[in-house]
C-alpha cells in the first residue's frame, strides 16, 4: 500500500483553502462596518472565523473620574509653587518626569502609561462638560450625538456576543444629580441597541430575569410569540423603536445566560483584596474580568467624589491612592494576560481643578489646562505630551481638545475617526468633526 499522502490534482483546491480567508474578510469588516453586515451572522458559527475574530477583537475600558480630579495632585504636580499644594512630587520610571507623591505605584509603572498634560476644553460646568467629553464634539442643536461607549459599541461590537457591547458600572446606577448620568439618550441616533447596560450599587450581580414561578416551556413560548409579533411590527412599520426593543430583549436573554460574569464576588478573593474594597476598585476589577470574557467597552464611574470644592487636599488624600492602586493592578494584569495590546485604558474626568484654592480650601472647575492618562491598544507607552506653565494656569505646549482626544481613541482602536454616520435624511455627521488631528505623540 502506498503510504505517501495523495497529491492534489492540478486545478484542485487544498482542504485548508475552504477555510475563511482571514485577512481579506477582516479587512472588509474593519473601520466600524460591523453594524452593517448582519447578513454574515452565520459566519460566527464557523470555528475558524470565530477564533480569528476573537483574536482580532479590540476593547476599551474608560475609568470615568466624575467630578474631575486635580491635575496637581495626580499627573502634573507643581511642587514649591503657589498652586502646588502640600503633597510634593516623586520621580517616575520616565526620566525627568514626576507625578504627585500620592501616586507611588503609577510612578513605578510610568513607562507603561501615557500622560496628556495639555487638555484644553471649553465647558466649565459639569453637565455641559460631561456631555462634551462623553460625546467628543460640541453639541449641535436638534441632534443628539452618541456617546463614546455607543460609538464603540457600533464600531467594535461583536454580533454574536451574549455580553453587551456597552457596559456601564456605576455606584449610583439610578443616576446622580447630573442629567448626563441619568437614563438619558446615550446612544443618540445609533438607537437603543447601542445604549449601555447599567449595573452598580453593591457590585450588583446581574439578576436572572427568568422567574422560577413560570415553567421553562411557558417562558420559551412567550418569548417566541413576543419575537414573532415585534419582528413583524418592525418589518411592516420599519420601526426604529421596535428594532431597539428587539435588540434589548435579545441582549437581556444573552446576559441571563452569562449572569455569573457580572458578579464580582465570584472572582478570586486575592484579586478583590489587591484592587481594594471600594465600589470604584471592585467595579474596575469587574471591568477587567468582562474584557477578559469579550466585552468591547466597559465604563467605570465613581459618582461625584472628585468634585472637591471643599477640603480639596484632605479628600484627594483619600481618593488618589485608590486610583493609583487600581491603575497599577489593572494595567499590570492586562499586560500579564496579553490583553493590554488590544485594550485601550483611559482615566479622565470632565475637566481639571483651579490652580488656586477657594475660601473653603477647595479647587473649583478648570477646563483651561488639565491632565489625563491613556495606555494600551494602538498607543506607545511611557510618553508624556503637552505642558503647562510653572503654576499650571495655561497650556504652553501642544494644547488638545475633546476632538483631538476622540480622534486618538478611534485611531488607536483601528477605527476611521472621520467616517460619516449613515443618517438618511439628516445632515452630515462624522465620528470626529473638523478633521481634528489625533494626538500623534501617543500613536504607535
Amino acid at each position: 500500500m502506498n503510504s505517501k499522502p495523495s497529491q492534489p490534482i492540478a486545478g484542485q483546491c487544498l482542504p485548508n483553502e475552504h477555510q475563511l480567508h482571514r485577512r481579506l474578510f477582516l479587512k472588509g469588516l474593519t473601520g466600524g462596518t460591523l453594524a452593517t453586515v448582519a447578513s454574515f451572522e452565520g459566519l460566527f458559527h464557523n470555528p475558524v472565523f470565530a477564533a480569528e475574530t476573537k483574536k482580532a477583537q479590540k476593547h476599551c475600558i474608560l475609568l470615568w473620574l466624575c467630578g474631575a480630579p486635580s491635575q496637581f495632585e495626580t499627573w502634573d504636580p507643581k511642587p514649591g509653587r503657589p498652586s502646588g499644594g502640600p503633597f510634593g512630587s516623586i520621580p517616575t520610571k520616565i526620566p525627568g518626569i514626576h507625578f504627585s507623591s500620592l501616586m507611588p505605584r503609577c510612578a513605578g509603572i510610568a513607562d507603561k502609561l501615557n500622560i496628556v498634560r495639555s487638555m484644553k476644553t471649553a465647558q466649565t460646568e459639569h453637565l455641559q462638560a460631561i456631555t462634551l467629553l462623553q460625546r467628543g464634539n460640541p453639541e449641535r442643536a436638534g441632534f443628539t450625538r452618541p456617546t463614546l461607549g455607543s460609538s464603540l459599541s457600533q464600531a467594535i461590537g461583536q454580533l454574536d456576543s451574549p455580553i453587551p457591547n456597552f457596559i456601564f458600572l456605576d455606584p449610583i446606577p439610578g443616576g446622580n444629580e447630573f442629567e448626563s448620568f441619568k437614563a438619558g439618550n446615550w446612544a443618540g441616533w445609533l438607537g437603543a441597541e447601542h445604549a449601555p447596560v447599567r449595573l452598580g450599587g453593591d457590585y450588583t450581580p446581574f439578576a436572572n430575569a427568568a422567574l422560577e414561578s413560570i415553567p421553562q416551556h411557558d417562558r420559551e413560548s412567550r418569548e417566541t410569540l413576543r419575537r414573532f409579533l415585534t419582528s413583524k411590527y418592525e418589518r411592516d412599520r420599519k420601526s426604529v423603536v421596535a428594532r431597539g426593543q428587539n435588540a434589548a430583549f435579545e441582549r437581556m436573554k444573552g446576559m441571563t445566560a452569562s449572569a455569573d460574569l457580572f458578579d464580582v464576588k465570584k472572582l478570586p478573593a486575592r484579586d478583590r483584596e489587591r484592587y481594594g474594597p471600594g465600589s470604584f476598585a471592585q467595579h474596575s476589577l469587574m471591568a477587567r474580568h468582562l474584557v477578559e470574557n469579550g466585552a468591547p467597552f466597559v465604563m467605570v464611574a465613581n459618582g461625584m467624589n472628585w468634585d472637591n470644592h471643599v477640603f480639596q487636599h484632605e479628600i484627594h488624600q483619600m481618593l488618589v491612592p485608590e486610583l493609583d492602586r487600581v491603575l497599577f493592578h489593572l494595567v499590570n494584569d492586562l499586560e500579564q494576560s496579553g490583553l493590554l495590546d488590544s485594550t485601550l485604558v483611559i482615566a479622565m474626568g470632565e475637566f481639571g481643578r483651579t490652580p488656586w484654592l477657594n475660601p473653603a480650601r477647595g479647587r473649583d472647575h478648570y477646563p483651561n489646562a488639565w491632565s489625563m492618562m491613556m495606555t494600551g491598544c494602538g498607543l506607545k507607552r511611557g510618553v508624556v505630551t503637552g505642558a503647562t506653565d510653572p503654576d499650571g494656569v495655561d497650556v504652553i505646549e501642544k494644547a488638545y481638545n475633546e476632538q483631538n482626544l476622540f480622534a486618538t481613541i478611534f485611531t488607536a482602536l483601528g477605527i476611521n475617526p472621520y467616517a460619516e454616520y449613515d443618517l438618511p435624511g439628516m445632515p452630515t455627521f462624522h465620528r470626529v468633526e473638523n478633521k481634528a488631528e489625533p494626538i500623534r505623540d501617543l500613536l504607535a
